[in-house]
């Protein structure tokens, strides 16, 4: 028997991390594990704890992934999306740049960063300062600490292909047959 989800509930949008905190994500190629880094992005650390202590990213894609540049996660379940995008992060200054390793929240604009995160492939120190759709810079939370060699094997064979395929967030099967080299996050998690 399975455990069944706990619903979402909007007063977990309020829970804030400790000021340090780490995570691992099992993926179908291996582990991974990050630090988070609360006086980076304060509010971007809030979300991702917020999001990791609640079961958010189990069973993800790593539906972005371009040499040489990032690797792009995300859960592709629009009911439980539209949940958590009922509050989004506002932007807040970028405090440490977006080095090898590091991880930031995507973004479509002013304060809409919300779910969607990518770890730097390689030093991107120009997104920084990059202005896109009135928001300046993409700022960094945390790093990736241990398994960054397991970063480096997602597969990258589609590149940003699977980003405009509007199955993505539609018929997340369909979607998955369309491109079924895609890795997965099987479970993340907050550790000790």
């Amino acid at each position: 028997m399975g455990c069944k989800k706990e619903p979402f509930n909007t007063a977990w949008t309020q829970e804030q991390a400790p000021e340090i905190f780490k995570a691992k994500f099992e993926t179908t190629k291996g582990d991974f594990e990050m630090e988070i880094k609360r006086s980076w992005s304060p509010k971007a650390a809030d979300r991702l704890y917020q999001l990791l202590k609640h079961g958010y990213y189990d069973n993800a894609i790593f539906y972005r992934v371009v040499p040489n540049f990032v690797a792009q996660f995300g859960n592709t379940d629009s009911e439980q999306m539209k949940q958590w995008k009922s509050v989004t992060i506002p932007d807040e200054a970028v405090k440490h740049s977006n080095t090898r390793g590091t991880l930031s929240f995507a973004r479509s604009g002013k304060d809409t960063r919300d779910l969607e995160i990518f770890i730097n492939l390689e030093d991107n120190t120009s997104l920084d300062t990059l202005t896109f759709e009135g928001a300046k810079g993409f700022t960094p939370l945390g790093k990736v600490i241990k398994g960054m060699e397991v970063v480096d094997d997602l597969y990258s064979g589609y590149g940003e292909e699977p980003m405009s395929n509007p199955n993505l967030y539609r018929n997340r099967d369909l979607f998955y047959q369309t491109y079924p080299k895609l890795d997965l996050i099987k479970k993340a998690y907050l550790i000790d």
